[in-house]
């Protein structure tokens, strides 16, 4: 019996109310809109659900992938022989005192944008960010000087040997970096952040402020992975990126954008191929011209 077969007997049996999807294609889940069909797709809810699922397929010794939003990940183009776990619809939200508790799958944006209904400051800087609050605590997640670690408790994530609330002293977050970088077996499930009580309208301007920048500035009109390089010490990648001739450049339907360099986008019909060879491209030129090497910050999953 494949494992595919054994597993969908088990979901059947087990997890009746679990959306298990077949040969899904990954395209329809990515703001790359790129990728192939993974043999399964699974949307838990719940934490609960998420862990019993984990549990069948350590069980069942099968390649699983998490996502988040799927915004700053690029797929394979003939998809992946294994099961990816959407955590998009566990979605709740707690609010007690200062402190806002959510899952996982919650958008950033949408956090934010709870935190200002309720008066609460701190997470202006997460309104138009488009990434999960799960990813955003796996690369402690930022824009416009403003990260996560700024606000962040704790979080609480499916280890190996068993559920674990990890406190913020020990999560070891710095640019891009946490535990969970270090520690890709492990899933966050949810996390608590500290908030301030503020002015709702001083709010609402500041997050009204920053998405006009973004929207100024970023090629939101286009499919893409956000910030495709991180930024290297000392530099900022979009300016090493457009200094070196390259906005503008093309591989098949990927594209360096002509309004901010740090991003590649699909103008149509990109596939992961096309992605990874403009990637190689900028890679190449910007280090023979500045002498530094980009490093991705979309996780390319292979």
């Amino acid at each position: 019996m494949s494992w595919e077969t054994a597993l969908d007997q088990k979901i059947t049996d087990y997890l009746p109310g679990l959306k298990w999807l077949r040969d899904e294609p990954l395209s329809r889940h990515t703001s790359f809109r790129i990728g192939g069909p993974a043999k399964r797709m699974a949307f838990p809810k719940t934490a609960e659900e998420l862990i019993v699922l984990d549990g069948f397929l350590r069980e069942a010794d099968v390649r699983t992938i998490l996502l988040g939003n799927g915004t700053n990940v690029l797929f394979p183009d003939e998809g992946l022989d294994a099961v990816v776990i959407a955590t998009g619809e566990m979605d709740a939200i707690e609010r007690d005192g200062d402190t806002l508790t959510a899952d996982a799958g919650v958008s950033l944006a949408r956090l934010a944008t709870f935190a200002w209904q309720e008066g609460l400051t701190g997470l202006e800087f997460a309104h138009g960010i488009p990434g999960s609050l799960g990813g955003g605590v796996v690369m402690n997640a930022g824009a416009y000087d403003g990260s996560l670690s700024d606000v962040l408790v704790e979080a609480t994530a499916l280890f190996p040997d068993g559920v674990r609330t990890v406190g913020v002293e020990d999560l070891r977050l710095s640019y891009r970096h946490s535990l969970f970088t270090e520690q890709p077996d492990a899933v966050v499930l949810r996390a608590k952040v500290r908030l301030q009580a503020g002015n709702r309208d001083a709010i609402k301007a500041r997050m009204d402020e920053l998405m006009a920048r973004r929207k100024a500035s970023q090629p939101l009109e286009y499919p893409s992975a956000g910030s495709t390089f991180k930024r290297p010490a000392g530099h900022f990648a979009g300016r090493l990126i457009e200094d070196a001739g390259l906005k503008g450049a093309r591989v098949g339907g990927a594209e360096v954008s002509p309004k901010h360099a740090g991003f590649v986008i699909n103008t149509g019909g990109a596939t992961c191929a096309d992605v990874l060879g403009l990637i190689e491209k900028i890679q190449k030129t910007v280090y023979d011209a500045a002498g530094v090497m980009l490093e991705p910050e979309v996780r390319i999953i292979r």
